[in-house]
Parts: structure tokens; sequence; C-alpha cells
């Protein structure tokens, strides 16, 4: 591993680290904020999965939450979106495909198959880095996102109920086989059988028998994307009679953008911190 920079902010440290993947074939970055709390000892681990084109740079920079997790005692991670380098390949002129688009999926489609395996990476590979090189309890873990990253938080959290204490999303796309702007990338990551694509659909998981307690949505009423690519109360729809509890919160004229998740990332945390110290 490598440390590419660190800096002190509210008492802890952000820091900026590669490394060389096996599960994607190439070099990853990524971010990792550790709170003045780890100089007494291991701290939970929230994870963070970022959406279409972002990399583990746009919640750093623009998604505010290191004041709060220095006051809960909360390490955040920030995986990139999906492998990077010259060998890897992309369609560069599609910012629903490729590079940036990763979709938390494991491609079993050649060519994406060799690199495209951001599932592996995000819930066996880096956190297996996280627990050896930082002062994280691993023990006490759970997971959010936006967009397509709340689409593979709650789809991992699903997978792994046992692994994770909470999760939440902000605009996750709840629907992916279904929504146009994922459903293309399923085919080519996946292949033509649907049927494998409901491993990574949070509906289609819940529709299957997989459950997690609780769920916590914010999503904007005024994101371009709602009606056609997240569509929440379709998991709404898919959580009724259950069991599992979901807190689905229409937030009036706010957008996609990282104005909209910054305003609400003091409540995520909270909700995340409170089901840590369980």
């Amino acid at each position: 591993m490598k440390t590419i920079s660190t800096a002190k902010s509210h008492g802890g440290t952000q820091g900026v680290y590669s490394h060389a993947s096996d599960a994607c074939g190439c070099d990853m970055t990524f971010a990792v904020f550790v709170p003045p709390q780890a100089e007494h000892g291991p701290c939970p681990v929230v994870w963070y999965l970022s959406g279409l084109t972002c990399t583990h740079a746009n919640v750093m920079e623009k998604g505010e939450y290191r004041r709060w997790a220095a006051e809960l005692g909360v390490i955040v991670v920030c995986p990139d979106t999906s492998p990077r380098g010259d060998d890897v390949p992309d369609e560069k002129d599609n910012w629903q495909f490729g590079k940036g688009a990763g979709f938390y999926v494991d491609a079993t489609q050649s060519p994406y198959d060799k690199n495209y395996r951001m599932y592996s990476y995000v819930t066996e590979e880096l956190p297996k880095l996280i627990g050896a090189h930082f002062p994280a309890d691993m023990n006490r873990q759970s997971i959010f996102g936006h967009s397509m990253g709340g689409h593979g938080a709650m789809t991992i959290a699903l997978l792994h109920p046992d692994r994770f204490k909470a999760c939440s999303a902000f605009a996750p796309i709840v629907n992916p086989m279904t929504a146009g702007w994922s459903k293309g990338a399923f085919e080519r990551y996946l292949g033509p059988d649907q049927a494998t694509w409901r491993r990574h659909d949070a509906c289609a998981l819940v529709e299957d028998g997989a459950r997690f307690p609780e769920f916590l949505i914010d999503q904007g009423t005024a994101d371009g994307f709602l009606d056609e690519g997240l569509r929440p109360w379709l998991f709404e729809a898919a959580c009724k009679d259950t069991g599992i509890a979901l807190t689905l919160r229409m937030q009036e004229g706010y957008d996609h953008s990282y104005f909209f998740i910054s305003s609400f990332m003091e409540d995520h945390l909270r909700w995340h911190a409170e089901r840590l110290k369980r």
C-alpha cells in the first residue's frame, strides 16, 4: 500500500492511498478518514460508495463528513467506483458504463470480467487491507452510498446482513435491472440472463428473501433522475410486509448533487453511529 497524501482535519487524519488490486487487476485508489478517537483504540468503520462518474475524491472533497465522523469517532472509507488504467476496457463517451461506472458487481462477460470486479473488491479485498493497516474495529461496520453507490450499499448489506450493523442511501438506484441508466451496464457486465442480475438488485433481493433490519433513504424531490432511474417507491413496495423497517424521506426541493448529500450527511452518520454502538 502506498500513501498518496495525508492531511489533519477536525483532529483526525484524511488520507488517500493506493495499492495493487488483485480483484481489479490494476492499481486502485481509496480515501480513509481516521478520527482522533483512534489514538485510544480501534474505531468502527463506515463505508461510503460513490455514484456514477465519481472517484474516491468526490465525497472526500464535497461530502462534508469529517466534522461529524470526528465527533462520532468513526472511520470513513471511500473506495473508487471502478477499475482504472490504460489497459482497462472502457467507453470514454458513455458515462453510464466502464470507468466510473462499475456498479459494484463482478462482471462475468469478456472483456470486462478481468477488471470489473468491484463487488469482490469492496466486500473482500479492500476490507482486508483496511483491517490490516488502519485502527479499524472490523466487528463494527456499516455502509452507505449515493445513487449507483446507494445501490451498491443496499445490495451489499442485503447480501451481508451479519457484517453490517446499518445501511443508508442518498437517492439510490433501487431497481437497476429495470432502470434505463443501469440495465445496459448489467447486460454487458453480467450477460443476457436476467436471473443472474437479481443478486445485484435491492428490490429483487428482497423479493427473493434477502433481509436487512432497516434502511434509511433520503431522496430529493427535485432530482432529475427520480422518475426514470431511482424510483424509491419500488423498494418501499418490495419491503412491505417483510419485516424490513424502511425510513424513506422525500426531501423537498433537493436535487441529485453533493449539495443534497452534504445537507443530510450529519443525519446519516448519526444514524450509523447509533447503530454501531449497539
